[in-house]
């Protein structure tokens, strides 16, 4: 039976390929084109999982790393720029995840946040520690994972997994 650390990691690592596996195929218009009336598209969601949750989380709020990384501007973590290549961006977020994963494989479960927000106790959030941080991140790119998958059948038809 593999031991906790283990089992979050490799849920968040299944999240993970899952979120790349709904990209494989799509076309440089298709990646960066929105499908749902929110304007998000597949790329973007993919550079907000970078930023917002594997940068984020794990180098800022675990770390303590700066937020020198953040882009600026509304909404800026969903952004792509037309010039921007889409393998960097899928690079940017396998590079992220590696760090993530250095950071939780070395880091205690119990481990508190180095930075932890003022914002979170007004918002009703808690994280103690690691291991509650790790869940969030995982939680969070399950629903994005899920919501590449309404959005890839939209562009294609292609459904990730149906029973």
């Amino acid at each position: 039976m593999p031991d906790e650390r283990n089992l979050l990691l490799g849920r968040l690592r299944g999240e993970r390929r899952h979120v790349l596996a709904q990209l494989e195929g799509l076309s440089e218009e298709q990646l960066r084109s929105p499908v749902l009336p929110s304007g998000w598209t597949p790329l973007g969601l993919v550079r907000h999982l970078t930023f917002s949750d594997e940068r984020y989380w794990f180098e800022t709020v675990m770390a303590g790393g700066d937020l020198d990384y953040w882009p600026e501007g509304d909404n800026a973590d969903w952004l792509v720029g037309p010039d921007e290549p889409a393998e960097a961006v899928l690079a940017a977020y396998r590079g992220a995840a590696a760090a993530s994963d250095a950071l939780i494989e070395a880091t205690e479960l119990d481990a508190p946040p180095r930075h932890p927000e003022y914002w979170w106790e007004s918002a009703g959030l808690s994280f103690p520690d690691l291991r509650s941080v790790l869940v969030h991140v995982l939680v969070e790119t399950a629903v994005h994972a899920g919501q590449l998958d309404a959005a890839r059948e939209l562009i294609d038809g292609r459904q990730y997994i149906v029973l």
